[in-house]
Parts: structure tokens; C-alpha cells; sequence
């Protein structure tokens, strides 16, 4: 079984940074431990960068979300704490991508056809939740599955809702503490 842990965003800026919020520091160890287990079993690791340049608030995005980020080469444009310490550079993958979801990435997938991709990070309900759609649509038969300890947002009732939306999605959420 070719299997991938998708590391999402897990950047300064939405941990600590212009985006941050109380909490997301706290999946730092346990994305960080996850990384080191699918290394050890020899299975892929990718990660994806929100990427934006100093035009930022000149982009759509920008003129809706008016909060410079993840400008590329920043430190908060850099994966955060243990997380970027766990990226190999010599096996691992790194995604760019300059929107919410990349397309780029669904080609990526789709060229190397994953049977079990696993997603973290940020932000649950915008980029974690737009990449697993475009997981779903370049693998359809692909088992999803989203780590609900390992992902969150700024809103409990957004991210609440992003992972019902994912479970009606056929995307498997795991380790939820809303019991539900």
C-alpha cells in the first residue's frame, strides 16, 4: 500500500505569526511525532507552504483576508518548531502553493497514485479541508483520512463543521474530542 502524510500548512504565521491563534502551537508535537512514525516505516511525507508575495493585499485573497502572510522567504512563511525541524529535505516533498488549495498538488497525487493519504495541519476549515477535496478528486479511491488532533482553526465551530463536512465527504476524520 503506497501511503502519504500530507502536512498542510504548518507555518509561523498561523501558529505564532500574523494568522496565529491559541492552540495551534499544541499539534506541534504530535504532527512533529507523526512525521518521525511515517518516516520510520519508509512512507512518503509532503508538506505544503501557503506561499504569497509582497502583493499580497493586492490579490483577491488579500483584498477578503487583509492580514500579510506566509510571504515567501519570511520567517513566517516557515514551518513551525519541531514540525520544519522533521522535514528531510533529501525525501520529502515541499508544495508551494499561492492559494487555499493547489491544483498543483491534486497533479502530484494523481501522477504518483497514493491508496492512503493522511492529513494535518492548518487551517482545518480552509486549506486542510480545500487539499483533502483535491486529494478526493485526483485519487477517488484513495482512503482519506484527516487526524482531528492533529489539525484545528481559530474557530471551534468552522473547524467543528470542517470535519463534518469531510466525514460527509468520505473522508475518515480520526481522534475527535467533540464526540460526535
Amino acid at each position: 500500500m503506497k501511503k502519504l502524510l500530507l502536512v498542510v500548512d504548518y507555518q509561523k504565521d498561523f501558529v505564532d505569526g500574523a494568522l496565529g491563534f491559541p492552540g495551534a502551537e499544541a499539534l506541534d508535537g504530535p504532527i512533529a511525532a507523526k512525521i518521525a512514525a511515517w518516516h520510520a516505516a519508509g512512507d512518503d511525507v509532503a508538506f505544503t507552504l501557503d506561499t504569497h508575495q509582497a502583493d499580497y493585499l493586492d490579490t483577491q485573497e488579500g483584498r477578503r483576508l487583509p492580514v500579510p502572510h506566509c510571504l515567501m522567504h519570511t520567517d513566517g512563511w516557515r514551518l513551525y518548531g519541531r514540525t520544519g525541524q522533521a522535514l528531510d529535505r533529501k525525501r520529502d516533498m515541499v508544495i508551494c502553493k499561492p492559494a487555499f488549495p493547489s491544483l498543483w498538488l491534486g497533479s502530484w497525487l494523481k501522477a504518483r497514485r497514493y491508496d492512503f493519504i493522511e492529513l494535518v495541519g492548518l487551517v482545518s476549515y480552509m486549506c486542510v479541508l480545500s487539499n483533502a477535496i483535491v486529494a478526493k478528486a485526483a485519487l477517488p479511491e484513495a482512503e482519506l483520512v484527516v487526524d482531528a488532533a492533529c489539525t484545528a482553526g481559530p474557530d471551534p465551530r468552522l473547524h467543528r463543521n470542517a470535519l463534518e463536512l469531510m466525514e460527509t465527504l468520505h473522508i475518515t476524520v480520526v481522534n475527535r474530542k467533540d464526540g460526535t
